[in-house]
């Protein structure tokens, strides 16, 4: 697993209203056209310089494209760019904090120690 790109997928998405509302609507397509143009793209650098090895592992792209946030703690994904990310994709299906607890609620299962989300 690639926990670093993972991690810039939520990153990269989150930062951007346009892909936000394309990951909510669309996610295996918006997981798809991200793999193949942006992951090897190098985060803040000019866009001439890239990588050409990272891609997803199967499990990583099905839990991205199916919006499932516990395989993807699971799976060593950043809580905190989950939970931003699907916040604002979320948030507004829902009253008050209602998002919030069903994330939270849906991660319940998990005891310490919890994956490693070192990167």
């Amino acid at each position: 697993m690639s926990k670093y790109l993972v991690n810039k997928f939520l990153f990269t998405i989150d930062r951007d209203p346009e892909l936000v509302e394309r990951y909510r609507e669309d996610p295996r397509g918006t997981v798809e056209w991200w793999e193949a143009t942006q992951a090897n793209a190098l985060l803040n650098c000019i866009s001439a310089e890239a990588t050409t090895w990272l891609k997803f592992e199967g499990a990583e792209r099905e839990a991205l494209a199916t919006h499932d946030h516990p395989a993807l703690f699971a799976l060593g994904a950043h809580p905190f760019l989950t939970l931003t990310l699907f916040i604002a994709m979320f948030e507004r299906d829902h009253e008050g904090m209602g998002y919030q607890k069903q994330y939270a609620e849906r991660l319940a299962h998990f005891a310490l120690p919890y994956p490693d989300i070192a990167t």
